[in-house]
């Protein structure tokens, strides 16, 4: 038996041309969630998708009423707009979130919930991938550049599986619209000093569709977003000391 009260958890994931899989992955995050703790919540946000992904997750909501909520954007705003919309409206301390095409398996948090004594931010990094060889490649070069930019360790910095507590998330002022913002958010808490875990996970092949994160578009935005948050993170300005003036 834990000598630590079970945290109260709220998880969220984004949802765009997710509509085989919304369903799913709700259900297996209400077992999850149900087996960990007794304060929960699961916040659905839709992304302005263009298929029924947005009504099911309406469905969702009036079948578990207090447990599941849904946040629409009218339009699709990108994929690191849809992070910060969950992360800025959930209501407990521990946050979680996923993808919405279930290719990372919720029951992951059974790994994760072990370290939360121990860090305020927890990523995954995937030791088994279940993907194309150019997207693998694409995820080697993508991870080697931040570690070189960015000064960071971590062996895969942007997965879409993480937890982390609401008071950091809260403190990371985060800009970003595009897949760059879970980058963004070890970065930033890492500078703040904020304690940051990885574990390991395995990732499973999408079953319906095709993931959208290597595409052009948001190849080219998330490059955009690196490079601001770049600038801001490395000029005089950024986090300064209290006693210090800022340099202009």
């Amino acid at each position: 038996m834990s000598l630590y009260p079970k945290p109260r958890i709220s998880l969220f994931f984004p949802i765009y041309n997710d509509e085989k899989t919304v369903r799913i992955v709700t259900e297996k995050a209400l077992r999850v969630l149900s087996e960990l703790t007794e304060s929960y919540e699961v916040l659905i946000v839709d992304d302005g998708t263009p298929d029924r992904a947005g009504v099911i997750a309406d469905e969702l909501a009036k079948e578990h009423p207090g447990l599941v909520r849904v946040i629409h954007h009218p339009q699709n705003l990108g994929y690191g707009s849809a992070i910060r919309t969950g992360l800025a409206n959930v209501k407990y301390e521990w946050i979680c979130f996923t993808d919405g095409d279930d290719e990372y398996d919720v029951y992951e948090l059974f790994k994760m919930i072990r370290l939360i004594e121990f860090y305020d931010l927890i990523i995954t990094f995937r030791y088994v991938k279940a993907y194309s060889g150019k997207r693998q490649f694409i995820s080697w070069v993508y991870n080697i550049v931040l570690r070189l930019l960015f000064k960071t360790h971590y062996r895969d910095i942007s997965t879409g599986f993480r937890m982390i507590r609401a008071e950091v998330a809260r403190d990371l002022h985060l800009e970003s619209t595009s897949p760059f913002i879970g980058a963004e958010i070890a970065i930033k808490t890492m500078l703040k000093g904020f304690r940051v875990g990885e574990v390991g996970i395995q990732t499973f092949p999408r079953e319906f569709g095709q993931g959208s994160s290597t595409s052009i578009k948001n190849i080219h935005a998330t490059i955009k977003d690196m490079l601001k948050i770049y600038q801001r993170i490395f000029s005089r300005a950024y986090d300064m000391p209290q006693n210090r003036k800022t340099i202009t």
